[in-house]
């Protein structure tokens, strides 16, 4: 598709949560159609049922600044091309064309889709993902959301304990281990756990299958060291409503957590790049399952590694002005897919030779621990991008790099 090829319009797209601003552009920039669409069913089938009016699908270009969603969905099956477009470019593109800086909802779909017929040959459609795809990614970010729901409820537990019973956040390492969440179960307050004894606490921990490795003693002592808690009846009864809230909140964290985490195995190992993802050093399922979520299986989209290095904003931004020459961080991109392939990169050189040379050369370079972890990862994206692009899994073996990395090793 190019703007030689046959008759385009550009259709702009202003997304709301229940009606979206409609514009159709000629490509001279005339306006040939503007109009306003429902959130629902009927809504999408009269967008199609009017762009169907001017052109075909693949000659009607839609700029959206949506990424992903159900309308974007219909629009990629309907075969029109889909270009999402950054909130903040749109809003600049809008201070400079529209100089009285009126704003509205049709003037900002006419503004999207002049951005677009203007820089039509510089942006990326979005590829259509598979289900198998779609459904990975469904669970994977409910998961991380989840994950940070879970950091968030453990933090505010921590703040009432710190408050009114410091104990009972010492006594176990993690706050929401199963282990901390039964004892604050039966001892929500430091009045229920003033008699406490180290038999009591031993019965406890065997019945609860502590794996901790840490005497009831020791655990006590943890306990009675800290801070004397609250006695007072009138506030210690708050205090336990309090406390047994958020443990719930917690625990149903924690159980939703379980089986989202069963549902992303299942998921990646019946996923047709599953195998590949996780054949890396130190991926394991999770992991693996965030990379593959947010890379895709859109292969002609991402035709050389360095594209997908840009999205994950692990290559540098560089300001060159006459004689001054900057190189700052990339803070535009897809910050989940950043986490994950730099969550992979800093596991990996504990199992890599050739993931720890790299790391290590970085460091002694004198680049701090995040950017040799930008580095390697940049690396791995190379050979994560070749396998992915070839459908084989990774082979230490048939890795240069990474067999040579081995075999110095084993000399030395």
């Amino acid at each position: 598709m190019s703007q030689q090829d046959g008759q385009l319009f550009f259709v702009g797209i202003d997304w709301a949560s229940a009606e979206h601003s409609v514009c159709v552009l000629g490509r001279d920039g005339r306006k040939v159609a503007a109009f306003t669409i429902a959130h629902t069913a009927a809504g999408f089938a009269r967008l199609a049922a009017r762009l169907g009016k001017h052109a075909r699908p693949q000659d009607m270009p839609v700029a959206i600044e949506r990424p992903d969603g159900r309308l974007v969905d219909a629009l990629l099956e309907a075969g029109h091309p889909v270009m999402p477009v950054k909130p903040n470019a749109i809003k600049t593109w809008r201070e400079s064309e529209v100089l009285s800086g009126a704003k509205s909802d049709p003037g900002d779909a006419h503004v999207i889709a002049d951005y677009l017929r203007v820089r039509f040959r510089r942006l990326r459609p979005a590829a259509p993902l598979s289900g198998r795809t779609k459904a990975l990614r469904a669970v994977v970010r409910t998961r991380g959301d989840l994950v940070a729901a879970r950091v968030a409820a453990v933090n505010q537990l921590a703040a009432v304990l710190d408050a009114h019973w410091p104990g009972a956040k010492a006594i176990f390492a993690k706050l929401e281990s199963l282990i901390a969440l039964a004892f604050l179960t039966r001892c929500p307050t430091a009045a229920s756990a003033a008699r406490l004894t180290e038999k009591q606490l031993a019965a406890f921990c065997a019945n609860h299958g502590y794996s901790g490795k840490k005497p009831a003693a020791v655990l006590l002592a943890r306990l009675r060291s800290a801070p004397a808690g609250t006695l007072d009846p009138v506030v210690s009864e708050g205090i336990r409503d309090a406390v047994l809230a958020q443990v719930g909140v917690i625990t149903a964290l924690n159980t939703a957590i379980k089986n989202l985490d069963r549902s992303i195995a299942e998921k990646t190992g019946a996923h047709p790049d599953g195998e590949i993802f996780r054949s890396f050093p130190r991926a394991g399922t999770v992991n693996a399952a965030q990379i593959l979520a947010e890379w895709g299986d859109a292969r002609e989209v991402f035709d050389h590694p360095d594209a997908i290095a840009a999205l994950a904003g692990i290559t540098p931004v560089t300001k060159a002005s006459g004689k001054q020459r900057g190189v700052s961080f990339r803070w535009a991109c897809n910050k989940r897919l950043r986490v994950a392939i730099t969550t992979f990169a800093d596991n990996s050189r504990h199992g890599s030779p050739w993931a720890a040379g790299i790391y290590n050369r970085a460091r002694a370079s004198g680049k701090d621990h995040p950017h040799a972890i930008r580095v390697l990862a940049r690396a791995w994206v190379r050979v994560i991008w070749r396998c992915w692009q070839n459908g084989t899994p990774y082979d230490p073996a048939l890795h240069g790099s990474a067999r040579q990395s081995t075999e110095q090793q084993a000399a030395a």
